[in-house]
């Protein structure tokens, strides 16, 4: 709060400085700028805990099967191993999900691999049906 001061009149008539304020305010507002695109772009990636491999039966029923989704570097798309044209891919994915009841799908991806190209095909499995698209930590690529 400044004085007049120098007028010749008797009284004191206070003025509010307000570059402090606009100041503060200026700051609070850039902070706010940088930090709330920060805070939608959130990847949670739930991986398995490590235990100890039990010996299990293999299942006899092919419906049973894991869905194992693999992107390769060179753009080479496969379901279980099976080389799947990216036109097809959502087609084919479709059918393999209608006759499921888990509808769980598992991704993998070469390390070279073209990211956005790689979320491209995320996105055609969760189009077709897949509810639940778990990255795989560790390389099953062949």
């Amino acid at each position: 709060m400044g004085m007049n001061v120098g007028t010749g009149e008797k009284t004191v008539s206070p003025q509010m400085n307000v570059t402090p304020l606009v100041d503060v305010v200026l700051v609070l507002l850039i902070i706010f700028m940088v930090v709330t695109p920060l805070l939608t772009k959130k990847f949670w990636l739930h991986v398995p805990k490590n235990e100890e491999k039990t010996e299990t039966e293999p299942n006899s029923d092919p419906k049973q099967t894991n869905v194992v989704l693999t992107f390769h570097k060179n753009g080479t798309i496969r379901i279980n191993n099976a080389e799947v044209p990216k036109a097809e891919l959502a087609e084919r994915m479709r059918r393999i999900l209608a006759a499921r009841t888990d509808r769980l799908v598992f991704f993998d991806a070469e390390d070279s691999a073209d990211y956005g190209e790689a979320v491209q095909v995320m996105d055609v499995a969760r189009g077709a049906g897949a509810t639940a698209i778990a990255v795989l930590s560790e390389t099953v690529l062949q």
